[in-house]
């Protein structure tokens, strides 16, 4: 196994992608970004609403909800 010098865990390629990687895409380069947000985001959207003392709208876009993540993450401090 793999790992960080600085913080002893494993790599993950989800948080570690390789430069130049294909892993992250820009929301607006996804070619299904219209479809309705998937089950994890609105579980995790759901969590970050209620923290930050938001309402939860289920009727986000994948896209959406992704850029509403970044948005709610940034507010309550969390994903960094």
């Amino acid at each position: 196994m793999t790992r960080h010098s600085d913080d002893h865990r494993p790599e993950n390629p989800k948080r570690d992608p390789e430069p130049g990687s294909n892993t992250i895409k820009d929301p607006d380069d996804w070619t299904t970004g219209d479809e309705a947000m998937t089950g994890a985001q609105a579980s995790y959207l759901k969590t970050l609403c209620e923290e930050a003392r938001e309402e939860f709208d289920p009727g986000l876009s994948k896209v959406e909800a992704s850029r509403r993540i970044d948005e709610l993450q940034a507010k309550t401090g969390r994903g960094r």
